[in-house]
C-alpha cells in the first residue's frame, strides 16, 4: 500500500469511529449536564464538599469555584511531590526539587501535564496515582464544566446564573471521564499496555548484559492520559514508549481516545443550545482544520529533502519503526489539534515545516477539535469573533444563537485570543532579553544553536501557553527559569481565558433572546464554516507570522 493510502485508510477508520461514537456520547454527554437527578455517589460527594447541588451560582460565584478549586489542586500536588519519600510504594525516590515541584503542580492542575523531568526516574507510583492520575481526571473535568457553563449562557435567557460548578465537576468525573476510562484502559491492557505495582525488573539483553526494566499502573494512566487530552507520560518517551503504547491497534486506540470528548461536544453544544445544526456547523469547522492540519504534517514528514529520508520513506529520524513517518505525523497533529501533548515520535526531530504545523496547531487555539471542554469554548468565542466581523461587513449588529454581540461581549471575547499569544510572545522574549537569563537558555537548555534553538523556546511558551505539555526534546527544561516562567505561563494560559469565558457566559445568560430576522447571519450553514475557519487563521497568523518567521520557517527554507 502506497503511503498516501494508508494514511487515507488511517484516517477514515478513525473517522468512522469517531462517527459511530458522535450520537451516543454527545447526547450522554447533554443528559449528564441537564438531569436534575443525582446519583447516591454524587449526594455523598456533596456532603462531604459542603455543597447544595440545588443551589446555582453567578458566574462571580462559579469563576471564584473554579479558581479555589484550582489552588487547593495545587497545595495538594506540591505536598505529595515533597513528601514522595516518605509514601509508600516510592521506589527510594527522593522528594522534588522545589521548582521542579512547583512546575509539575500547576502543570497539572491546568491539564497541560508538560513534564520537565524522565518521570520513571523521579515520581513513586504514589504521586503518579494520588497526585498527577487524580488531577487528570478532575483537571478535564473543570474544562468541561467550563464549557457547559458557557453553552447555559447561550442557552438562558434572563438568568443571573450558569449552574454549579461543584455539581458539574462532580458529574464531569463520576458520569464520564470516570466509566469511559475503565473501558479504555480494559481495552489498553488487552492491547499489551502495562498495569502492574511492580518496581524495576532487571532482564538479560541478547548481549549478555543486563537493562533495568520499570512496571507501574501505566493503563489506567494512559487512559485518562489520552481521553481527557492530559497528555503526561507515566514514561519519559510517552506514546513512543512500548509499555505505554505497544502496537498498531493501541495507537489507534490512542488516536481515538484524543479526539472522543472534544468532537462528541458539538453534538452536546447543539442539544443544549435546542439547535442540533449548530453544533454539526462547529464540528465541520473543527473537521476542515484538522484534515488541513494532519494532511499538511504528513506531506512535511514523507517529503523531507534528503537521500536518508527518500531512502527511509520520509524522515525517520526521532520516530518509532513500529510507526514510521506516517503516523507519527497523525498522532503529532492529532496531539496539538487537541491539547494532549502524548507523542509517539519526537517533535524536535521533525522537519522545521513539520515542527512549524505542530506549533500552528496550538497557536490556532487548540479548536480542531481542542482540549475536553476548552476546545468547544475556545471555538466559541472565536465564532461570536466571526459573526461579530460579518455585522460590521453588513452594517448589523451581530447576533449569534439568539444573543446580541455588543461592546461587552466582545470585550471579553478580545481578551480571550489575546490572552495566550501574550504570554508566549512574553515568555519567548524574556527567555532571550535578560542577559543572565539568555545566558543560561543558551549554553544549558538549548540543544542546538540558532534558528532551531530558538524553536525549541518558542515551542516550549506555545506549549505551556496552550495547556498542550508536548515538547521540541532538544529543550533542556529542568532548570530555575523553565520551571519558573513555564509554570506562569501554564497557570496564566488557563485560569485567564476561563475568567473571560465565564464572564462572557454570564453577560449572555443575563440577555433575552433576540427574533430571528431576514438580516440574521445563519450560523449553521457552510459559509459560516468558512467564515469561521478564516477568523481563526486570519487571528492566528497575523499573530504568530513574525515569530514564526525568526523560527520554523527561516529554519525551513534554509
Amino acid at each position: 500500500m502506497s503511503p498516501a493510502w494508508a494514511a487515507i485508510a488511517v484516517i477514515a477508520t478513525i473517522v468512522a469511529i469517531l462517527a459511530l461514537i458522535h450520537r451516543p456520547l454527545g447526547g450522554y454527554m447533554a443528559r449528564v449536564y441537564t438531569t436534575t437527578r443525582n446519583l447516591g455517589a454524587e449526594k455523598l460527594i456533596y456532603r462531604v464538599v459542603g455543597v447544595s447541588p440545588a443551589v446555582e451560582q453567578s458566574w462571580q460565584v462559579y469563576l471564584r469555584s473554579v479558581l479555589a478549586f484550582s489552588a487547593v489542586g495545587i497545595i495538594a500536588v506540591y505536598l505529595v511531590q515533597r513528601l514522595q519519600s516518605v509514601l509508600p510504594f516510592a521506589l527510594g525516590l527522593p522528594p522534588v526539587e522545589e521548582s521542579l515541584a512547583f512546575n509539575t503542580a500547576i502543570s497539572f492542575v491546568t491539564n497541560t501535564n508538560w513534564q520537565s523531568y524522565s518521570p520513571e526516574q523521579t515520581m513513586g507510583y504514589t504521586v503518579q496515582l494520588a497526585g498527577l492520575a487524580v488531577q487528570n481526571f478532575v483537571s478535564a473535568a473543570v474544562g468541561l464544566a467550563v464549557a457547559v457553563a458557557l453553552i447555559r449562557g447561550f442557552a438562558r435567557t434572563k438568568s443571573g446564573t450558569l449552574g454549579n460548578f461543584w455539581v458539574d465537576l462532580t458529574r464531569g468525573v463520576v458520569r464520564i471521564l470516570l466509566p469511559l476510562s475503565a473501558v479504555a484502559a480494559v481495552l489498553l491492557v488487552a492491547g499489551g499496555v502495562i498495569q502492574n505495582l511492580n518496581g524495576f525488573t532487571d532482564a538479560a539483553t541478547l548481549t549478555g548484559g543486563t537493562q533495568s526494566l520499570p512496571g507501574g499502573p501505566v493503563a489506567s494512566q494512559e487512559a485518562i492520559k489520552l481521553l481527557g487530552t492530559n497528555g503526561g507520560g507515566f514514561f519519559n518517551a510517552n506514546s513512543a514508549h512500548p509499555f505505554e503504547n505497544p502496537g498498531g491497534l493501541t495507537n489507534l486506540l490512542e488516536l481515538v481516545l484524543m479526539f472522543a470528548i472534544p468532537t462528541a461536544l458539538t453534538r452536546t453544544f447543539g442539544i443544549m443550545v435546542g439547535d442540533r445544526r449548530q453544533g454539526y456547523a462547529v464540528l465541520a469547522t473543527m473537521g476542515v482544520i484538522a484534515i488541513a492540519s494532519v494532511s499538511l504534517l504528513i506531506v512535511a514528514e514523507t517529503a523531507g529533502a534528503g537521500s536518508a529520508p527518500a531512502a527511509a520513506g520520509g524522515a525517520m529520524e526521532g520516530k518509532e519503526t513500529r510507526y514510521g513517518p506516517i503516523l507519527s505525523a497523525i498522532f503529532g497533529a492529532f496531539s496539538t489539534l487537541t491539547s494532549t501533548g502524548a507523542v509517539n515520535s519526537m517533535h524536535d526531530s521533525f522537519t522545521a515545516f513539520g515542527g512549524a504545523i505542530t506549533m500552528i496547531n496550538m497557536m490556532l487555539g487548540e479548536v480542531a477539535p481542542g482540549g475536553v471542554g476548552s476546545g468547544l469554548y475556545g471555538i466559541l468565542v472565536m465564532a461570536i469573533i466571526a459573526v461579530f466581523v460579518a455585522g460590521l461587513m453588513v452594517g448589523r449588529t451581530p447576533e449569534y444563537l439568539g444573543k446580541r454581540i455588543g461592546r461587552r461581549e466582545m470585550t471579553f471575547a478580545s481578551l480571550y485570543i489575546l490572552t495566550t499569544p501574550a504570554v508566549v510572545l512574553a515568555g519567548t522574549a524574556l527567555s532571550f532579553a535578560i542577559p543572565a537569563v539568555r545566558d543560561g537558555v543558551e549554553n544549558v537548555s538549548m540543544a542546538n544553536s540558532g534558528l532551531h534553538g530558538f524553536s525549541e523556546v518558542l515551542y516550549a511558551f506555545t506549549s505551556a501557553g496552550n495547556n498542550n505539555g508536548s515538547a521540541f526534546a532538544g529543550l533542556t527544561a529542568n532548570t530555575p527559569w523553565f520551571n519558573t516562567a513555564l509554570g506562569v505561563a501554564m497557570l496564566l494560559g488557563r485560569l485567564l481565558p476561563i475568567v473571560f469565558v465565564l464572564a462572557l457566559a454570564g453577560s449572555l445568560a443575563a440577555q433575552d433572546r433576540v427574533p430571528v430576522t431576514a438580516g440574521t447571519l445563519p450560523t449553521h450553514k457552510p459559509l459560516f464554516v468558512g467564515l469561521l475557519v478564516g477568523v481563526i487563521v486570519i487571528v492566528s497568523a497575523l499573530t504568530y507570522f513574525p515569530v514564526l518567521a525568526l523560527g520554523p520557517l527561516a529554519e525551513g527554507l534554509l
